[in-house]
């Protein structure tokens, strides 16, 4: 029966075996099967359904980590709770209201408050079960080899007893939990431009620590780009604490995710022009000569000056990062009025290899006096493609031209990573790294 579902999903929906849900969703069943078919000795019922909730967690464990670098340890209390309240109370009092609902429709509407009601007291419960220290494992993506290992691993700890060797699965196993992800070494630099649609999000990773310039917009209470995008990132990269959050100015797309990563990620420092929106987390403001050493790498603001400009946009955080060989400038919304502040107060600190274009691209950016005394070899344009704004704007590609600067638009190629080491520019970008003809 399991490999004729397997057979059926196949033909129903090919494209399946591109999800991970798909993986996830089988093998479960698979390690039920093989945990409490064909063994000797019966064993209680109530221990069985404990049982099950903890291979289920184990067995799927090497898989999580490698879609989502991410494991839940409190999962089997989670299912404990939430599997009877499921199955005994919620579905057949659904089935019922719904047939109700027709026929006694006012007994159909209290069974269903009824029902309402123990589920938000259940998600009170799970939140809360969430919210627990050390509730999940966070860990580098391993390679496919190593899952597979693992998961040889898991067959043989979950093997019949009787079976020798069977504790040797926990050297299989482990492999997945000791990858160690990729640093820079000192004097080098990891810059990921993470692709948001209209907004800005930036990851940069030195050899001992890690930054995050802007966080996206904010959708709505249950989606935004600092917890769908930026935190999945981290713990791809395994990073696990920040040193500095950067919100240049106060834009919804440049500011909106912010909350979602200060509440779940410990970060040491919170910046920005304008730091009474982040005040609970202590945020400073941002300034024209501020700097920094890590590793090797200097970091410095060039903008906002003091006093500072009308126009938020033009208050934007504007952040010089440079190697002894290369240099990115990170400009947020500036328009002319900064760019002409800083063509005339910072010239000597302007010049770049890398410019993250200002403003997304706009026609009221990207002047070409600032351009010119960039000077950058490539210019990276945080931007949906198409977007309802029209970015990057004709006029602007064309300056870019004249200066003969390569530029490449997020929303045309995904993230973009960069590592600068020594006066190389290695770049990958998302959608050409792993490009398939079924993403045509």
């Amino acid at each position: 029966m399991f490999a004729l579902a397997l057979l059926a999903v196949l033909i129903v929906d090919p494209m399946a075996v591109l999800s991970a849900g798909f993986y996830l969703s089988f093998l479960a069943v698979f390690c039920i099967v093989y945990v409490l078919s064909a063994r000797l000795g019966r064993e209680r019922r109530l221990f069985s359904s404990l049982k099950v909730h903890g291979v289920v967690a184990l067995s799927l464990s090497p898989v999580l980590l490698f879609f989502f670098q991410h494991v839940s340890i409190i999962a089997p209390i989670a299912n404990i709770i939430a599997v009877p309240v499921v199955s005994f109370f919620v579905v057949p009092l659904s089935l019922i209201a719904l047939g109700l609902l027709l026929v006694v429709p006012e007994i159909a509407v209290l069974l269903l408050q009824l029902i309402d009601y123990v589920l938000q007291n259940l998600w009170l419960v799970l939140q809360y079960l969430v919210d627990l220290p050390m509730a999940s494992i966070v860990r580098p993506k391993p390679q496919l080899w190593q899952m597979l290992i693992a998961m040889l691993g898991i067959l043989l700890l979950l093997a019949p007893r009787g079976i020798p060797g069977r504790l040797l699965g926990i050297i299989l196993l482990l492999p997945v939990f000791l990858v160690k992800s990729d640093k820079p070494k000192l004097d080098e630099i990891y810059f990921t431009l993470l692709d948001v649609g209209q907004g800005l999000e930036v990851v940069v990773e030195t050899a001992k620590h890690s930054l995050v310039f802007d966080t996206g917009a904010r959708f709505s209470e249950k989606f935004d780009m600092g917890k769908n995008v930026i935190l999945p990132f981290l713990h791809y990269r395994h990073i696990t604490a920040l040193d500095k959050l950067i919100i240049s100015h106060a834009d919804n797309d440049h500011i909106g995710g912010a909350k979602a990563v200060l509440n779940s990620i410990p970060t040491a420092q919170v910046l920005s022009s304008a730091p009474l929106q982040l005040a609970a987390y202590n945020a400073t403001q941002c300034y024209a000569g501020y700097s920094w050493e890590w590793d090797q790498v200097r970091f410095q603001f060039l903008s906002p000056p003091k006093p500072m400009f009308q126009n938020e946009n033009n208050n934007s955080c504007i952040l010089r990062i440079s190697t002894s060989e290369s240099s990115i400038l990170l400009t947020g919304d500036i328009e002319r009025a900064a760019e002409h502040y800083l063509v005339q107060n910072a010239s000597e600190n302007l010049l770049s290899d890398i410019l993250i274009a200002p403003h997304h691209g706009s026609k009221t950016s990207s002047s070409m006096s600032f351009l010119a005394q960039v000077n950058p070899q490539l210019i990276l344009i945080p931007a949906d493609a198409p977007n309802r704004f029209g970015f990057p704007h004709a006029e602007v590609i064309d300056r870019y031209k004249v200066i003969s600067a390569h530029y490449l638009i997020t929303g045309e190629t995904g993230a973009i990573s960069i590592k600068l080491a020594n006066t190389k520019i290695q770049l990958k970008s998302y959608r050409n790294k792993h490009s398939h003809y079924w993403n045509r």
